[in-house]
């Protein structure tokens, strides 16, 4: 599954305060034939003191670097991504 592997890489590597991981795929069936199988569209909520001083495009492109094999077998990636509650 690749929610799991999205939240093991994104928890060993940044070790968070918070971190939700939610497969809005179903929801998006309508404009991707792919999505009503589940695990194309994820929205990520990641809340780690390792963002702080870094700024927002920083903290996506370290994400993605995290995911890199994940990124190419999903559609949509939403982001949300701080450095304290």
């Amino acid at each position: 599954m690749i929610k799991q592997v999205i939240i093991t890489k994104l928890s060993k590597v940044f070790e968070p305060i918070l971190l939700e991981v939610v497969d809005q795929s179903e929801a998006h069936a309508g404009h991707y034939p792919g999505a009503a199988a589940g695990e194309t569209h994820f929205k990520v909520t990641l809340v780690s003191a390792l963002f702080e001083g870094k700024p927002l495009v920083e903290r996506h492109r370290w994400v993605h670097r995290v995911l890199k094999d994940e990124i190419p077998k999903i559609h949509a990636l939403s982001l949300d991504l701080k450095p304290s509650l």
